[in-house]
């Protein structure tokens, strides 16, 4: 087969859809020597493909076309089938409506459907109706015209069944999982709630504002991670904490992060870090120092920083919402996102309690082995194949 993967989104700038297409291709040039991929990259990317394997036969291709606009509906499409393609791999719903070969595609979560709001976009209200009413359009004809969808939990894949009403076996689930790098340190990791773990690797010589303990989030600030209620919990947590902590936000600046800065220096929050990008080479370095990850999300299709948090032994209190109950399972403690007070409760437990902070890293431990990259590969690389005969 000759397998077309759109991997323009590939690299940590893009997030977790992102790291997804990293991780594909890495994980598929691990165990597939037989077939021919054809990579679409960015000029910003196409040096950045890391693969597994020498054996690995693939082609780059310059696919410099902005997502979601024109070029992408009528130059890709165009673009693409100049290879001959045996299948195409879209890994996120943005499919060309002109595009009408045999192809496969990611469905990560339904948000645009479930949070249409003005407040998650800068763009003028006419401009915003004519792009969200194209968003539907994309992704119906992605879904119904697609030979197969892989969604990111069971979750996802009840909503994509329930609101586009896509058969449940036109669907598979890959689970996604934490970068393999840390995990050897997960299960060797020994950690002591009495020592401050900043003066064991010094973040500050990068990161100076970074003096205390701190709670970690890592992603970025749109309004559905309910960063803004995150800002009201951790008032509380300082007053019940005298002060003693942190919060480090870390993700790259934009529109969204001006905002919740905004709401920072209007209301005179202190003691919250903002880091701005934080790129591979350092965000170990967050997750090896912090006290507690939170992850306060209203919605998600998957979740995979809390994972990664978990690869390096921190206990993680999140929301209940969405899909979060069965991707973390009993790794967590839980709060309801839209209670601000509740969440504080949470966050100083999950800091100050250290049985509870012992029986999440125990409980960790046992969920994590669920999640593999090669499976994710491998079940992808079967369906593949499959698809191609139906």
């Amino acid at each position: 087969m000759k397998i077309g993967i759109d991997a323009r989104m590939l690299g940590p700038e893009q997030g977790g859809l992102g790291r997804y297409v990293e991780q594909l291709i890495y994980h598929l040039s691990l165990i597939d020597h037989d077939n021919e991929y054809v990579l679409f990259l960015t000029r910003s990317n196409i040096d950045k493909v890391v693969l597994a394997s020498e054996q690995f036969q693939y082609t780059k291709v310059l696919a410099d076309i902005p997502w979601y606009g024109w070029r992408e509906q009528i130059l890709f499409p165009k673009l693409i089938r100049k290879y001959q393609l045996t299948m195409m791999h879209f890994p996120h719903w943005n499919v060309p409506i002109f595009y009408c070969q045999p192809f496969v595609v990611t469905i990560h979560d339904l948000l645009l459907l479930r949070y249409p709001t003005r407040s998650a976009s800068t763009l003028g209200l006419l401009t915003y109706w004519f792009k969200h009413l194209a968003y539907r359009l994309v992704l119906r004809h992605a879904v119904r015209t697609a030979r197969h969808i892989f969604t990111t939990s069971e979750f996802t894949k009840n909503d994509v069944h329930t609101t586009l009403g896509v058969p449940q076996k036109k669907m598979t689930v890959t689970y996604q999982a934490p970068s393999s790098i840390s995990n050897k340190k997960f299960f060797s990791a020994e950690h002591n709630d009495t020592k401050t773990k900043i003066e064991k690797i010094d973040i500050r010589k990068h990161y100076p504002g970074i003096t205390k303990p701190y709670i970690l989030y890592v992603g970025v600030a749109y309004p559905h991670k309910n960063l803004e209620r995150l800002l009201m919990a951790w008032q509380i947590v300082q007053t019940k904490t005298n002060h003693a902590y942190q919060l480090v936000l870390a993700g790259k600046k934009n529109y969204f992060y001006n905002r919740i800065n905004q709401i920072i220096q209007k209301q005179g929050i202190t003691d919250v870090v903002l880091t701005d990008f934080v790129p591979d080479e350092d965000l170990h370095l967050f997750y090896e120092n912090a006290k507690l990850y939170v992850f306060p999300s209203l919605y998600e299709g998957f979740g995979l920083p809390p994972l990664e948090a978990w690869t390096y032994n921190v206990p993680v209190v999140a929301s209940q919402a969405t899909c979060l109950p069965e991707i973390l399972g009993e790794g967590v403690l839980y709060f309801d996102p839209k209670s601000v007070h509740q969440m504080a409760d949470v966050i100083t437990q999950g800091l100050e309690d250290n049985g509870i902070r012992s029986l999440l890293r125990e409980n960790a431990r046992l969920e994590l082995p669920r999640y593999s990259w090669k499976t994710l590969a491998q079940n992808t690389l079967v369906m593949y194949k499959k698809a191609v005969v139906e």
